[in-house]
């Protein structure tokens, strides 16, 4: 499963977003440190083509994908260090796939910021800066382990010392990590050490409830996006507040209470979005009587590969997969009509998967 961890100084509306996308009651309170403990919730994902997979097979059960926040105690300048509640919150992220930082665009005199004023330029360059100190000491720790080894010429610890000593002088530059070149090797090697900095990171602004409809119109949004685009990430402006009262109607009404604000979708289907964007990922479903379901693959992945994510023996044993891209079933209108005009195919095991592929894996163990 997909896992995220929301980050952000206190008060941002980290927790507030977290109820809203995972419709629970995680404490949302106007004081630092309100979330001691990182609250956990799975979200599934909304995909339309369910929807029309369900019309068109008519199972028992239909299963999205899902999708694991995590929401971390608000950091503070000197968290790294062991300011605030400390280091104990930098741990929880360290396992995520992907980091949202969680920035405070929106003005309420009744909702105290921690540094005094709103200033998302200097609110995110404060949360990265403690995620690069919080990985300069595992860097530290790990060179000072490994020099000895290193020199006394061991093939293995020399590439390693240089690939740490590497991504360690990015740091102290201030550079961003991400950008350095690393090799399949290197970075099989340094994902090993989840290195907090080099972590997928998106942007999600938390704009006043009555900018949502212009995002433009909040005085920090062109700062934000040029920050954004110049260092290479993605930021997505949503209302936390506009969020929860999404959450908190039937999905019925959703469409219409949307259409007031001006929106097409919600910003949780936007920060999902842009989270499989980021991380490379896609959807390829299989189908039948019995259920439909939604499965998350890389993008790039192989036929056995995507079957092994089902079950290792689906892997093991593959022989072929049944294959209708959700195109040609939108085309033929039904599984059998698309199987007569000879759009079912059976792709073998170089096969890569594209996203929307309605499979049905045969494998023999």
């Amino acid at each position: 499963m997909l896992k995220a961890g929301i980050v952000g100084l206190p008060n941002v509306g980290k927790s507030t977003l977290f109820n809203a996308i995972t419709k629970t009651e995680a404490l949302a309170a106007n004081y630092p440190f309100a979330t001691i403990e990182p609250n956990v919730g799975v979200v599934y994902v909304n995909d339309p083509r369910l929807d029309v997979l369900e019309e068109k097979y008519v199972p028992k059960k239909v299963v999205p994908t899902a999708y694991q926040f995590i929401d971390i105690a608000g950091l503070v300048k000197g968290a790294s260090q062991g300011e605030g509640l400390g280091n104990q919150f930098l741990s929880h992220i360290r396992e995520v796939d992907a980091i949202c930082q969680v920035v405070r665009l929106f003005e309420d005199d009744l909702i105290t910021h921690v540094e005094g004023s709103v200033d998302p330029l200097r609110d995110i360059e404060t949360i990265q800066l403690e995620l690069n100190i919080a990985d300069l000491d595992i860097l530290d720790k790990r060179i000072s382990r490994i020099e000895k080894k290193a020199k006394s010429k061991i093939k293995e610890a020399v590439e390693e010392l240089a690939l740490l000593k590497k991504v360690k002088i990015a740091l102290e530059n201030e550079e961003n990590p991400r950008d350095l070149d690393f090799t399949e090797e290197e970075l099989k090697l340094i994902k090993s050490f989840n290195l907090l900095s080099l972590k997928p990171l998106l942007y999600i602004a938390n704009i006043g409830e009555d900018e949502v409809s212009d995002p433009t119109s909040n005085p920090h949004y062109e700062e934000v996006l040029a920050f954004a685009q110049k260092a290479n990430t993605k930021v997505v402006f949503i209302s936390a507040q506009v969020e929860m009262e999404i959450a908190s109607i039937d999905k019925s009404e959703q469409a219409t209470f949307l259409e007031a604000y001006g929106l097409e979708r919600s910003g949780l289907d936007e920060v999902i979005e842009q989270s499989y964007d980021l991380l490379g990922l896609s959807t390829y479903f299989t189908a039948g009587v019995q259920e439909v379901r939604a499965w998350t693959f890389i993008k790039g992945m192989k036929a056995p590969q995507c079957a092994g994510i089902i079950h290792t023996d689906f892997e093991r044993g593959f022989i072929k997969a049944e294959t209708l891209a959700y195109k040609d079933l939108l085309t033929y209108g039904t599984p059998q009509s698309a199987k007569e005009h000879g759009r079912v195919r059976l792709e073998g095991k170089d096969y890569v998967v594209k996203d929307g592929d309605i499979m049905l894996f045969r494998f023999n163990v």
